[in-house]
């Protein structure tokens, strides 16, 4: 009797053992977590960047030219801190979302980020404060047969779609910058959408009221508007992008303040209307991530302005015109200029690999040719490049040289960024070092650089940042 009593005990904890595997078996999946709350994806971050700029060639006037960020030689430089507070779209969502960006920037290079109007003349000093972005943002689910992804919405004040550099230094490759980034557009006002055709194309289309403007007087220098458009492709799995933008639209100075004075280019003899003499700003930025640590980016620029460099309407030389005055008494010495216009084309071809978590190596190699030399310029002054925008004269500015010839740069940029581990500490959430190596020179024997005691054909650069990001929410 006992054994039977114990064979019926082990069949019944056996039988109990598979129910209790079945119902392992057979449970419910656990319900997905709750969508985040929209405050919940609301940060407030940024980072703190210092460096410096070693010219062996020791410029007398203490200016690195071709540089903007970087212009200050042997001299440290106080780039700035940059805090962003955003609450960014969600890539997945299918229905209705919103969003904003707001951006602040204190220090030297706010200098070259200003919307004109907006506290461009608000410090006397190369540390500076403004905004350098503050839009919202929307995605908006319609899908048709020409927006398979819906469409996304930016209003507001925005950095340019244009170039493989971004505005902020954390995300950039190199301390120094291309010429292709210090001379092309750098942040717009108005209003931008991107049409998710499909999942590899995006249709953008625009307005703004020009490069580096805001809105109204005396953030508009021309009261004119600008297109702004172009595709962009997502290849292989994400492995291939291509970005091309067009900027286009009057960037020339004439704007009357409320009391009706006003001024016309007075900084630089533009021959046209400035509401309909235009300037165009194209890129094509290709980046292919060839494996899980190499990277090549090529950025190719067309830039161009039709209002400059003024010849006279008969095409003849000014000698030839004064020889034909003082002979039959003619006046063709006083027949209105007409412009030539201005443009610059460059190709940079960037590589990036990532030798291990704390190091990466980034090169560029680039060719610029400033036709005219009317987009390569110096701005040692405090106010200078607002000054010109405005369209109030720039005494200090400093031009690569004389408007009727071109220079042809080449420059050779090499350097790490290095990421050592630190230890936990509140806010600070890294370290970045980026030690750089830079060679620029002309092509055609032109002279735009400077040494101890005047100009240069070629400017060797020693460079190095630091940049400490931090996160406050």
């Amino acid at each position: 009797m006992k054994s039977r009593y114990l064979l019926g005990v082990a069949m019944a904890l056996s039988a109990s053992n598979a129910l209790a595997a079945d119902l392992k078996v057979k449970k419910a999946p656990p319900a997905p977590p709750p969508p985040s709350a929209w405050i919940d994806t609301l940060t407030i971050d940024g980072y703190i960047e210092g460096g410096v700029t070693i010219n062996p060639a020791q410029p007398f006037n203490k200016l690195n030219f071709g540089q903007l960020y970087t212009d200050r030689a042997n001299w440290p430089t106080f780039n700035g801190v940059l805090v962003t507070a955003q609450r960014p779209l969600d890539p997945k969502a299918t229905g209705y979302d919103f969003g904003f960006k707001l951006q602040l920037q204190l220090g030297q290079d706010m200098r070259y980020n200003h919307y004109y109007g907006l506290l461009d003349y608000a410090i006397a000093s190369r540390t500076q404060f403004g905004p350098t972005e503050a839009h919202v943002l929307a995605h908006l689910p319609w899908v048709t047969p020409i927006s398979e992804g819906g469409v996304d919405i930016k209003i507001g004040n925005f950095s340019t779609y244009n170039g493989a550099e971004p505005l902020s230094a954390k995300d950039a490759p190199l301390y120094s910058h291309s010429y292709i980034f210090n001379y092309g557009p750098f942040i717009h006002t108005g209003v931008m959408a991107a049409t998710h055709v499909r999942k590899w194309l995006d249709i953008y289309t625009g307005v703004t009221t020009g490069v580096n403007t805001s809105i109204g007087w005396p953030g508009d220098n021309n009261a004119a508007a600008s297109f702004y458009g172009g595709v962009g492709l997502n290849l292989l799995d994400g492995d291939l992008t291509v970005m091309a933008m067009v900027h286009h639209g009057p960037e020339n100075a004439k704007q009357l303040n409320p009391l009706g004075v006003g001024w016309t280019n007075t900084a630089a003899f533009c021959v046209c209307n400035p509401t309909s003499a235009n300037r165009t700003y194209a890129n094509i930025t290709t980046t292919w991530k060839a494996t899980e640590n190499l990277t090549f980016t090529t950025d190719i620029a067309y830039d161009r302005e039709s209002g400059w460099n003024p010849i006279s309407t008969t095409g003849l030389s000014a000698n030839t015109i004064a020889a034909l005055d003082g002979t039959f008494g003619t006046n063709l010495a006083g027949l209105p200029l007409k412009p030539q216009g201005a443009d610059a084309y460059a190709v940079a071809q960037y590589a990036s690999y990532k030798i291990n978590d704390m190091f990466k190596f980034n090169s560029r190699v680039e060719y610029y040719r400033d036709n005219k030399n009317f987009f390569v310029v110096g701005f040692p002054g405090y106010f200078d490049l607002v000054n010109l925008g405005h369209g109030f004269p720039c005494p200090s500015c400093i031009f690569g040289g004389p408007g009727n010839v071109g220079t042809s740069y080449l420059a050779l940029t090499a350097g790490l960024t290095i990421t050592p581990e630190i230890p936990k500490l509140p806010i600070i959430t890294g370290l970045i070092l980026r030690p750089e190596v830079r060679w620029d020179t002309t092509l055609n024997g032109a002279t735009p650089f400077f040494g101890k005691t005047g100009r240069t054909s070629s400017q060797g650069l020693f460079l190095m940042d630091v940049i400490v990001p931090f996160t406050l929410m």
